[in-house]
């Protein structure tokens, strides 16, 4: 079942958003080489804690073997999604996702963006472009009376004229009192299909956007899924609500 949301609780979902992106850009603003993913990790959580949230990642059950340990899922260069933060230092030419999940006043928001470490090579500064203009377009046809196919074909339409490699087992979703609600959001489909989208309905847009191969493997913790191929991977996601007037972005300050 999808379940609308009021003016008010969109609101509410709007303020975790803000605390959401701010955490994200305190983060992103400590990016560089000899960083580690476990240091990146403590920022995200004490930002979070600072503003009155919680990380709606930690201790999740979700389908791994035990909860996940951490606030944040950090994945770098060859990690899809789920990348747990630990000693792994950054290095030169490395990308790296920062996903982070906030709950805040009975509302989650999640969102997630994939920053490249000083400079990187040409094919990955691409991928990287490409992925982030495959979630704009899909937010762009993210409207009422639009179905989810629409927004799917659009983000598949942009990648695959690159040839890169979309994500199939991981989708994007619903989104509100649960981190993971109804409808599922797939990166590939045909228009015309799906749910209809309508007024009050919050969800997560996330292409996840591999070099090489679409497939992807899950490693010995159990958490972090990485390409097949063992090429990068980019992750953009945004939390959006279908409003009048369009899809409106929840993940900014």
């Amino acid at each position: 079942m999808i379940i609308l949301k009021t003016q008010a609780e969109i609101a509410l979902m709007r303020e975790s958003g803000r605390i959401l992106a701010k955490a994200r850009r305190l983060a992103s603003e400590q990016l560089r080489p000899g960083i580690t993913t476990g240091e990146l990790d403590d920022i995200i959580h004490s930002a979070l804690l600072a503003e009155g949230a919680t990380p709606s990642f930690l201790n999740y059950q979700g389908s791994g073997p035990s909860p996940f340990p951490k606030s944040s899922c950090l994945s770098v260069n060859e990690e899809v999604v789920h990348g747990i933060p630990g000693n792994r230092k950054l290095k030169e030419g490395d990308i790296i996702g920062i996903d982070i999940g906030v709950y805040k006043d009975g509302f989650h928001t999640d969102s997630a963006w994939t920053f490249p470490i000083g400079e990187v090579s040409d094919e990955v500064k691409l991928l990287l472009r490409v992925a982030r203009e495959s979630l704009e377009k899909g937010i762009e046809r993210a409207r009422a009376g639009a179905r989810i196919g629409d927004v799917s074909a659009a983000i598949q339409k942009h990648i695959d004229a690159y040839k890169f490699g979309i994500v199939r087992e991981l989708v994007g979703h619903g989104i509100g009192r649960s981190l993971h609600e109804e409808p599922s959001v797939p990166n590939f489909g045909r228009a015309g299909t799906g749910p209809k989208l309508k007024e009050g309905m919050t969800f997560c847009i996330e292409p996840m956007v591999n070099l090489g191969t679409w497939k992807v493997k899950t490693k010995s913790d159990g958490w972090t899924m990485v390409s097949a191929d063992g090429r990068p991977s980019a992750h953009f996601e945004h939390t959006v609500a279908i409003t009048k007037s369009g899809a409106e972005i929840l993940t900014v300050e």
